[in-house]
């Protein structure tokens, strides 16, 4: 089997040293997170992690696995970018002189959907959101052509393309159960 990009997303309360909990399940099976979101969701008091890694589907469930049996953990789940509306947010800092020398910067502003988020005498930083692959052909780009002084990526955001939160439907589901057993 092939390693693969998955995308876990993990439902908790938020709580004190959850965070290294889970890092140790994906530390003791040699899997490398590539980026982590933290956040509060959709659903009062419940937290919601978004994780990606690259790995196998059968180590992806088996680490999913491990994660839910952790007390603090409502539920957490694994998607394949199909299932999901993700997106990354780009800072770049560029020297100010190095790029008033490309001349006009709208076509590059345009052609990237950038936004400039501070322009002084000394640097301007760009603000770029979307795919990986489309914030990395920016940093590329200004990266030969004038530099990059300063980059830094955020970790994906994403939600499922279902109509509600996966978690949704399985609290109401239980809700459902507890009232039929009252």
């Amino acid at each position: 089997m092939e390693n693969k990009l998955y995308t876990i997303t993990i439902f908790s309360e938020n709580t004190v040293g959850l965070l290294n909990q889970i890092t140790i399940i994906f530390t003791r099976r040699a899997i490398n997170i590539e980026t982590l979101s933290v956040s509060p969701s959709a659903l009062k008091g419940i937290h919601k992690f978004t994780i990606t890694v690259y790995a196998t589907e059968s180590m992806v469930e088996k680490v999913v696995k491990q994660i839910d049996k952790r007390v603090d953990i409502l539920k957490s789940y694994y998607n394949t970018d199909e299932d999901l509306v993700h997106q990354e947010i780009a800072l770049y800092k560029v020297a100010t002189d190095k790029l008033l020398g490309l001349g006009s910067i709208e076509k590059m502003v345009r052609q990237y959907n950038i936004s400039i988020l501070e322009m002084n005498e000394t640097f301007v930083v760009f603000q770029k959101s979307g795919h990986y692959a489309e914030t990395q052909q920016l940093f590329n780009e200004l990266s030969s052509t004038v530099g990059v002084l300063q980059f830094i990526r955020s970790g994906r955001v994403a939600i499922t393309k279902s109509k509600v939160e996966r978690l949704s439907d399985m609290l109401e589901t239980l809700k459902k159960f507890e009232d039929q057993n009252n």
